[in-house]
């Protein structure tokens, strides 16, 4: 008999730990800096992370997430912590991560349940970049997992692309990394054209950017041709919903997007539904903000929340 499973991504806002890595520029988040980014404050969100990782898509599974890529993770001890010093500590997730060239030190990583999920390959995807002066410029690393959930195979794909700031003077840079993307998409396909897959991410464009479109997205799943990705994520724009909000502006930014073969459950999993968690635990209470994402910061200000990003997920059946 199939049961229902979550599988996630999160943009966790900033999880660095209180040292100052010399190579890198987290000098913000030090107890010295004007954030006074102290022991304590580290530790109250690395328990508000796992508390909101812990009820993750809780109305369409009994357990937390079988797997959940992140997105702005200095380092892999401040994943151990997130996942070993907290409440999740009883879940056993592993973690998979890369130290990438980011300037300010920021990664994705990807967690996992390791009763349901077996790690068969990891690895990390440079992209190359140049600024507006031909300079070469640096950027999150795109990580590629591939394993076997509850037995059955399935690759992974987390990526956290070029802000959108100034002007989004970071446009050309996004089409780049989209590019790198969909060529390790296209690799895997190559090897295994009905391959399950997932695409998931920060992408700092919204589901019909044109960023996203250079992915092959299909919007209507009985249209899907085989190297072509389902974003479930442009109904729930529609729908209104959002990962964030700025200016007063929603922004769906985070999304998991989707191969045919899961779409169809050809192999043994299948997808059912995707959704933006936001429980009011996660929103902000007060007014001009209520209903936005309870983040950590507001610039300098320290507000003690959980992010300024709400966490999207999908549900599968095995």
């Amino acid at each position: 008999m199939k049961k229902q499973h979550t599988i996630g991504f999160y943009n966790i806002e900033n999880l660095f730990d209180i040292i100052d890595d010399p190579d890198t520029l987290d000098e913000a988040f030090t107890p010295d800096s004007p954030k006074r980014w102290t022991a304590q404050r580290y530790e109250n969100k690395l328990h508000k992370l796992a508390k909101a990782i812990k009820l993750l898509g809780d109305e369409d599974s009994v357990e937390p997430p079988v797997i959940l890529g992140l997105a702005e993770v200095e380092n892999k001890s401040v994943l151990e912590d997130l996942t070993q010093k907290t409440e999740l500590q009883q879940f056993q997730y592993g973690i998979v991560h890369f130290d990438s060239p980011d300037e300010r030190g920021i990664d994705v990583g990807f967690i996992y349940q390791k009763e349901a999920f077996m790690v068969l390959h990891k690895e990390s995807h440079s992209v190359y970049l140049e600024d507006e002066k031909g300079i070469q410029d640096t950027t999150r690393d795109i990580l590629h997992v591939s394993g076997l959930l509850k037995g059955m195979p399935l690759d992974i794909i987390v990526t956290h692309w070029p802000s959108k700031r100034n002007g989004d003077v970071n446009a050309q840079k996004r089409l780049v990394v989209a590019d790198k993307v969909r060529s390790i998409v296209d690799t895997i396909f190559d090897r295994e054209p009905g391959a399950n897959l997932l695409v998931m991410g920060d992408f700092n464009d919204d589901p019909d950017g044109k960023s996203l479109k250079r992915l092959k997205i299909e919007d209507e799943a009985y249209k899907m041709d085989r190297e072509e990705l389902f974003n479930p994520m442009i109904e729930l724009e529609k729908e209104g919903k959002g990962s964030l909000s700025h200016k007063g502006h929603w922004n769906l930014f985070d999304q998991i997007l989707v191969s045919k073969a899961l779409i169809r459950g050809q192999r043994s999993i299948q997808f059912k539904k995707a959704d933006v968690f936001d429980p009011r635990l996660l929103q902000e209470w007060k007014e001009p903000y209520k209903g936005e994402p309870f983040r950590t910061y507001v610039g300098k200000k320290y507000l003690g929340g959980y992010s300024d990003h709400f966490p999207v997920y999908i549900v599968v059946d095995i």
